[in-house]
């Protein structure tokens, strides 16, 4: 899952990058509430997490902006500000949660979670898509209840498919996401990845689809019996 986190202090904002790091999130980090929207344009996110004291443009700025112009990114406000008149004025703005600082690492996790089930309309903490199965909280990908025996970028790859099945995602969506930290990765890499996966799904009742021009998919397989998948898209 990927994060935008927008936050002032460094010492915090470094922190948060790392623990959620370990719990499966990746996270980008913008110290400029002016900062937020050209993100946004130029990455697909999960959700936001914004701090409402912000430089440039302040959190309730950046909200409205959001809103007035019809985004629908789940948004969980992490402040110091914790007045009752602050919180109920900020979910009636647009926000989906709020959190208070300081705050526990597990509960923001938690949070998010949720956030990003619910915009899904899931009701589980897990995201399926046929038999395939994500559980966040172990990082766990499950085939008809069996583990999943994957290379790291394999599993990062088929990850961010499931937690968007039914919608597509392009190459530059998944590069992003499995090789944010890797330069110089080429559209190609992810192309293999997608080849091999769709070898290890082949029967299994789920599969990646192309769509021209728009990227891969992850959908269910009506039938889980037929000649292996379609080559990667190019």
């Amino acid at each position: 899952m990927r994060i935008l986190l927008a936050e002032d202090e460094p010492p915090l904002a470094n922190w948060l990058v790392q623990a959620l790091a370990q719990s499966g999130f990746q996270v980008d980090w913008v110290n400029d509430g002016r900062l937020v929207a050209s993100s946004l344009k130029a990455s697909r996110y999960d959700a936001l997490v914004l701090d409402l004291g912000l430089p440039g443009r302040d959190g309730h700025d950046v909200l409205d902006g959001l809103r007035d112009a019809g985004h629908q990114l789940p948004v969980l406000i992490l402040t110091a500000r914790d007045s009752l008149i602050e919180r109920v004025h900020t979910l009636r703005a647009g926000a989906d949660d709020f959190l208070a600082k300081p705050f526990e690492l597990a509960e923001l996790e938690v949070r998010l979670l949720a956030l990003i089930r619910r915009a899904r309309g899931g009701e589980h903490a897990r995201f399926a898509c046929g038999p395939l199965v994500y559980e966040p909280v172990s990082q766990q990908l499950r085939l008809r209840h069996q583990p999943l025996k994957l290379t790291p970028r394999e599993h990062a790859v088929l990850c961010a498919l499931v937690q968007h099945s039914g919608e597509p995602m392009s190459k530059r969506d998944l590069l992003e996401r499995v090789f944010a930290d890797e330069a110089d990765v080429q559209p190609e890499a992810v192309e293999v990845i997608v080849h091999r996966l769709r070898k290890r799904l082949d029967g299994s009742g789920v599969r990646i689809a192309t769509l021209r021009g728009l990227g891969y998919v992850l959908e269910p397989d009506a039938c889980p019996d037929s000649a292996p998948g379609e080559p990667a898209g190019r």
